[in-house]
């Protein structure tokens, strides 16, 4: 059997072959079943313990090369898909974040968008209200958050959101901004 192979499937048309076996030859067969799934290369001197289990044997072998067919797509799949999630990461707090959710969006053609992405959009209108009262790059900064917050998709609307993590984090936004403009020598 497979390394990590955990089980293996008994069938329920095996009970016949047991019940015409005594109790002994039974617990035999059985014991001898674990030790050929459990690789330990069972041999028994009875001839009937061998030809009963020779049937079984073959089944156990089919369902052995089945599980590790399975096994491996499986492996080949999750990999594909790491390879997927860790291409489309993105970096957020110096930490990688992936989107895996599959979104479709439906956009008002008539509204004009300031920005959208996933399930949500801002209109210029509403970028408009928020730059009232807080800086353009502040905004797109917070935009860029929500867009990369894992769980952005239990939010409705941007424009709500984006107000709502202004309000509550000004302070924080500034410091960054002063930060990347001294980064840029823009400010001493």
């Amino acid at each position: 059997m497979a390394e990590n192979k955990k089980s293996f499937v008994a069938y329920a048309d095996w009970k016949e072959t047991f019940d015409a076996l005594s109790d002994e030859k039974a617990g035999e067969l059985i014991k001898h079943i674990f030790a050929y799934v459990n690789d330990e290369n069972p041999n028994s001197e009875c001839m009937l313990i061998n030809a009963v289990f020779a049937n079984i044997k073959h089944t156990l072998k089919r369902d052995l090369k089945k599980w590790e067919k399975q096994h491996e797509q499986r492996k080949q799949a999750g990999k594909k898909s790491a390879e997927i999630r860790k291409r489309n990461a993105t970096v957020v707090n110096g930490r990688s974040v992936s989107s895996t959710d599959n979104v479709s969006v439906s956009v008002n053609v008539n509204e004009s968008i300031y920005r959208s992405f996933a399930h949500l959009s801002i209109s210029v209108e509403q970028f408009n209200k928020l730059e009232a009262e807080y800086d353009k790059s502040v905004i797109d900064s917070c935009l860029d958050s929500i867009e990369n917050f894992k769980n952005n998709n239990k939010y409705k609307s941007l424009y709500l959101t984006c107000k709502n993590w202004l309000k509550k984090e000004p302070k924080k936004v500034e410091d960054k901004l002063v930060a990347q403009a001294k980064k840029h020598g823009y400010v001493k």
